[in-house]
């Protein structure tokens, strides 16, 4: 596995990728969260008892970036392959990902009074069960990560 991230991160373009990945979804998940604060001033805050919400917030952040990068890869290397083989790597990405941008926090009221009843069912929802939801999201882009290098590995011929 350390192979194909050598191989996949060889090229500049997907490291900047990756990076703009990660810091493109850390960002706004740590302001959704509460974790940053934009007014008055930026400040960040890790509230005591809330440490692992962010460490999976920055888990999936970074999972994301990574499998987002090496699918893009193997989508630009392999063109020529039948679609149907490539579109289980980034539809596994985009729900990992989905999944992991389910915190609440100020967004929960706009929902409430936007959708009435329904709306504060589902804002309770994904308050109780957001740690839940983000280690599910994390499981669901693991699992991509070893599908996508199983995948570069067979198809690159890469021994291990």
């Amino acid at each position: 596995m350390a192979q194909m991230i050598k191989m996949v991160f060889s090229d500049y373009r997907y490291i900047i990728l990756a990076a703009t990945i990660f810091v493109g979804m850390l960002i706004p998940l740590s302001i959704v969260s509460e974790f940053i604060f934009l007014e008055p001033y930026i400040i960040s805050h890790i509230p005591s008892g809330s440490e692992f919400s962010f460490f999976l917030i920055v888990t999936v952040s970074a999972l994301s970036g990574l499998v987002l990068a090496m699918n893009v890869y193997r989508i630009n290397a392999f063109r020529n392959t039948p679609k149907k083989k490539m579109g289980g790597g980034i539809f596994g990405s985009l729900i990992g990902a989905a999944a992991g941008a389910c915190s609440c926090g100020p967004i929960g009221f706009a929902v409430i009074s936007t959708f009435g009843v329904a709306g504060g069912i589902a804002t309770a929802f994904l308050t109780n069960y957001e740690i839940h939801i983000r280690l599910f999201a994390i499981a669901i882009l693991a699992y991509t990560y070893y599908a996508t290098t199983k995948s570069l590995a067979v198809e690159c011929k890469i021994k291990n």
